[in-house]
């Protein structure tokens, strides 16, 4: 099956495309959740087992109700703090995302995961592949209803973030602290996107490119505020510069 990209446009005029995922890695991912939901589901049946002995009928009350919780809530919890990703999507470097490109919502993971259960009808998820199959976009019927698509990730090489900040003083170094939080605060795809609009700033017209750096700044600065003494005189794209540096760079002395 020929690969389906999904390109995303921004205001500034940034255009980004991703990569969508078909059924048959989507299936494999299923495939790989389901084998971890059944691992859990055995040391729940181990655990409820003891409760048994007690009383038969509380245990297999029990384990019905955890087995329905556990078989709704793992993705809907992984999807959640995971940002879009399973284990099985996960290892599959498969992701959840929003249709237009905004952040992924809660409701939109809500939506998407309750129309499973219609989804996985009458076996083996026979309605959601066959959507997916149909569908230009490779969605299930989860997917259309939530507006959500499944993109596969590129596998990125390191970039030469020496090379592209070299010569350049970072002042934001002279606070390990609040650099090792930025890292943790912020995630790969907000790490990629201003990566990738330094690499290609020479592609935007003067205007759009202000307003991009404007914009990248604003969201890390709101992410981790530095002291006055590490921001003041800096320009937006400096700022942008800075954060990448940290966050591809390998720890240096300042």
């Amino acid at each position: 099956m020929t690969a389906r990209v999904l390109r995303i446009r921004t205001p500034e005029g940034v255009e980004f495309s991703q990569t969508l995922a078909g059924p048959v890695v989507r299936f494999a991912a299923w495939v790989i959740d389901q084998a971890a939901i059944g691992a859990l589901l055995s040391v729940i049946a181990l655990l409820v087992g003891f409760l048994g002995l007690a009383s038969a009928d509380i245990a297999i009350a029990l384990y019905t109700v955890l087995y329905f919780v556990l078989s709704i809530g793992y993705t809907l919890a992984f999807e959640w703090l995971w940002r879009g990703q399973t284990i099985g999507k996960k290892l599959l470097r498969l992701r959840v995302v929003d249709a237009k490109g905004l952040k992924l919502q809660f409701h939109q993971i809500v939506v998407r995961n309750l129309l499973r259960f219609v989804d996985s009808l009458p076996l083996f998820y026979g309605v959601g592949g066959s959507a997916c199959w149909i569908s230009r976009r490779f969605q299930r019927l989860g997917d259309l209803a939530a507006n959500t698509l499944v993109i596969r990730l590129p596998v990125m090489s390191q970039p030469d973030v020496e090379h592209l900040v070299a010569g350049r003083f970072n002042s934001l170094r002279h606070h390990p602290h609040l650099e090792a939080r930025l890292r943790q605060q912020v995630g790969p795809d907000a790490a990629a996107l201003a990566l990738q609009a330094l690499l290609r700033r020479d592609d935007f017209d003067p205007a759009a490119r202000i307003a991009l750096w404007a914009e990248l700044a604003a969201f890390f600065r709101a992410k981790v505020p530095f002291p006055a003494e590490a921001t003041d005189g800096l320009s937006d794209e400096h700022y942008v510069r800075n954060v990448v540096d940290i966050l591809y760079s390998k720890a240096r002395a300042t």
